[in-house]
């Protein structure tokens, strides 16, 4: 006994600095991440309000558990975020809260993959810290999407595939066939991690020896097993749904073929490889281009073995998706940024003069994310955003702005008003409206929101014989999908939300005009 206390009083004095450094780099995380939720004032993305919109109709109705399915989409991000909704609490809020605590994971498993990767308390320490300020993963974590928890089941699955390599333990290869299920009922990029386990087993044992790597390919290969076995088994699950057939349907919409490589190799993966670069430097920020690039030299000297398997589960995935996505957006590649700050730690192995440099690159790179982070919190409509975020986020009909304030409005009017029915038409059918209006009027049963359409020229149909029936009716719409004159329409203005100039070159703004407006109507 007193025996194993010497032990654990020595373990703690040997961790006890880089416990409360660690401390201190989560709590940075957290606050950055809470701030961004809490105090920012980025609006309600089109995704976000299907995301929180389909948990809250999971929860009600038990029968449409695998509602998401309906779109080709895995439900688990759904399943989670469907217990923790609260009536007294804004959905959107409780959504984000569930990215965050997903990316706050994540940033203790970059500490824990790199120790086990380096062996080296600095450097896992400036690889936590890189990612706990990075703007890119600060952005993305504190938005109700689904990134954040693919990103940190597959940095878990990493973790415990490495472990069950190194002690050939196969309790843990089950447990990281647990995390790998996780992933692959969170989104289907989940498929690279399936594809990296038997990579990562081959470079982790590789020898000269063929016969030698052959044996022990076929012994480790028997090891992970059980966790693809685990974890395609509880991807399985999925069949139970009435739509599982529409994921593989769906992902076909946004990849092209195989044979994309030999017919066309150079469109579009040239220009996606100059967005990934894009993002990097608006978001990395930029300083972190010219710290992959010394970590990478640093790491392939130092510690060969380890810096080619993180090249692995960085380059894999992104060729990947450069060569064949015909959609691609800074968030598709989250998963594969605590990779790329690990590996960026590792600038920290060069000696004198360099060594020097790349304290002064730290810092700089800690001083430009400060900086990039104060305008996500506090004015986003300035900070960098690359163009296909700033446009999605915040310019066109998929940023929610407005949204909350037209669902208080209503609030207030129907409590003052008790025995009037409220109908409320919106563009579209499917998105940020009418969705991002129903997730706030969820439990007001007496509000009933319905989509109408688009490229509205006269009043819809229903909103008519709702104003004939003698309720009170309203539309809300986005001035690009409203084609005909309100007045002659019967709108009366109560209220419009203008939303950042749109960037100078896009479509929308030939077509639309230098900004997008949300309206609120009533019909009169």
């Amino acid at each position: 006994m007193n025996l194993t206390m010497k032990k654990l009083e020595g373990l703690f004095k040997k961790w006890r600095m880089t416990i409360i450094l660690l401390a201190v780099v989560i709590l940075i995380s957290l606050g950055l991440r809470l701030l961004k939720v809490f105090v920012g004032t980025q609006p309600i993305f089109a995704d976000e309000a299907i995301y929180v919109r389909w948990a809250q109709v999971m929860k009600a109705e038990p029968t449409l558990r695998f509602l998401p399915l309906s779109d080709g989409k895995q439900p688990l991000y759904m399943w989670i975020l469907m217990f923790l909704l609260k009536p007294s609490f804004d959905p959107l809020i409780t959504g984000r809260m569930l990215s965050v605590s997903m990316g706050i994971l994540s940033n203790f498993g970059v500490f824990v993959l790199s120790y086990i990767l380096f062996k080296s308390k600095k450097i896992s320490l400036i690889a936590s810290l890189l990612y706990a300020v990075s703007p890119f993963m600060i952005f993305f974590e504190s938005m109700a999407l689904v990134d954040a928890t693919l990103t940190a089941m597959g940095i878990w699955f990493f973790i415990f595939l490495l472990l069950a390599i190194r002690y050939f333990r196969f309790d843990l290869s089950m447990v990281s066939g647990f995390f790998l299920g996780g992933a692959l009922l969170t989104k289907s990029p989940a498929v690279y991690f399936s594809a990296l386990a038997p990579l990562t087993v081959f470079i982790s044992i590789f020898k000269k020896n063929i016969r030698e790597t052959t044996i022990k390919v076929l012994n480790y290969c028997i090891l992970i097993l059980p966790a693809i076995l685990i974890a395609y088994g509880m991807y399985n699950i999925l069949r139970l749904g009435p739509n599982f057939h529409l994921i593989s349907q769906r992902n076909s919409d946004y990849i092209f073929p195989i044979s994309q490589i030999w017919t066309n190799p150079k469109d579009p993966f040239i220009f996606h490889i100059k967005e990934i670069i894009d993002w990097l430097w608006k978001l990395g920020p930029g300083v972190i281009i010219f710290t992959i690039l010394l970590g990478i030299i640093a790491g392939l000297k130092n510690y060969r073995r380890q810096t080619i398997i993180l090249l692995a589960w960085i380059a894999l995935p992104l060729f990947a998706n450069s060569m064949y996505a015909k959609v691609y957006t800074a968030r598709y590649i989250l998963f594969v940024m605590p990779y790329i700050y690990i590996i960026s730690s590792l600038f920290i192995l060069f000696k004198t003069k360099i060594q020097k440099l790349s304290y002064l690159m730290l810092a700089l790179f800690i001083v430009s994310s400060i900086m990039v982070n104060y305008l996500l919190i506090y004015e986003i409509e300035k900070a960098p955003l690359p163009k296909s975020e700033r446009t999605g986020y915040l310019e066109e009909w998929t940023a929610g702005y407005g949204i909350k304030e037209v669902s208080e409005c209503l609030k207030i009017y129907q409590k003052n008003n008790p025995d009037d029915k409220l109908v409320i038409g919106t563009e579209g059918y499917f998105g940020t409206l009418p969705d991002g209006l129903q997730i706030y009027l969820n439990n007001n049963p007496e509000i009933t929101v319905i989509g109408v359409g688009l490229s509205i020229k006269e009043l819809p149909n229903q909103l008519k014989e709702s104003r004939e029936a003698g309720n009170k009716t309203y539309l809300v719409i986005n001035s690009s999908r409203l084609d005909g004159d309100p007045d002659s329409m019967g709108l009366k203005l109560i209220d419009s939300f203008p939303k950042p100039i749109r960037t100078i070159g896009t479509h929308d703004f030939y077509n639309y005009g230098p900004r997008e407006t949300m309206y609120f109507f009533e019909v009169i």
